[in-house]
């Protein structure tokens, strides 16, 4: 079994001591660990993760926050656990790669350039095509949401999780503004791959331009009611934001 490292905050908690304290609960932090550590690769599919018993004990933890720690990751599709077979990584294409959470741990180590850009081929497919339907459909909250969320962006920069979060909203704005319910439903998946990316563009350095005004491009031709020019600006955005984080990658 590959070394899975918990902090010492996580690894020293007690057993039934995993529902006190702020932030995640152990069986989260769990999951997150084993998460990530499948996305980068230190798990590949078909490789059997340790016991409850034997996992428990290593990293002292109880044995009920390691099983819901693998229910969460059996939900999402990466694990699968049978009677004396154990839980077994099972192969990349049953994982549920647009669960946000999912998202975060594939960013958490170095993500696959693949996988990078696939995550920007979806949003040239999507989000030009909502930002035409947008165009055409929206209405005054609407374009209030999509105008007060790039004021965020430029108050807070996209440097700050506060700038970040108004850039998750402005593009959620634009799928609420389509009126599709279908679309809405990737709402989630597009603002987690949208803070994921932009934020792991700036690990190593600076964003190495401010993509705001391509946001203002795109708000400009939905306002306007320009369905065409709201599609080319927002093919645009994500383009260019292709090109800013596989910079970054080489880099």
């Amino acid at each position: 079994m590959p070394d899975v490292e918990f902090s010492n905050s996580e690894a020293n908690m007690k057993p039934g001591e995993e529902a006190r304290g702020p932030g995640r609960r152990l069986h989260g932090a769990i999951a997150h660990k084993l998460g990530t550590a499948i996305l980068s690769g230190k798990y590949a599919p078909g490789d059997i993760l340790s016991g409850e018993v034997a996992f428990s004990e290593e990293l002292q933890v109880s044995r009920s926050a390691y099983r819901e720690a693998i229910q969460v990751l059996s939900a999402k599709g990466l694990v699968a656990s049978r009677p004396k077979a154990g839980t077994r990584v099972l192969p990349r294409d049953r994982w549920n790669l647009l669960d946000p959470e999912v998202l975060g741990w594939a960013f958490a180590a170095e993500p696959d350039i693949e996988f990078v850009r696939s995550l920007f081929e979806l949003r040239a497919i999507v989000e030009p095509a909502a930002a035409r339907l947008a165009a055409q459909r929206r209405d005054k909250a609407d374009l209030k949401a999509m105008k007060d969320a790039l004021t965020a962006m430029r108050r807070h920069t996209l440097t700050t999780e506060a700038g970040r979060a108004a850039d998750r909203d402005f593009h959620k704005a634009i799928l609420q503004a389509t009126r599709n319910d279908a679309l809405l439903v990737l709402s989630a998946s597009i603002g987690a791959a949208v803070n994921w990316t932009t934020q792991f563009k700036q690990r190593a350095r600076a964003l190495p331009r401010n993509p705001i005004p391509d946001h203002v491009r795109v708000y400009d031709a939905i306002a306007a009611g320009d369905s065409a020019a709201a599609a080319e600006a927002m093919n645009a955005l994500v383009d260019l934001a292709l090109e800013d984080t596989r910079s970054s990658m080489e880099d």
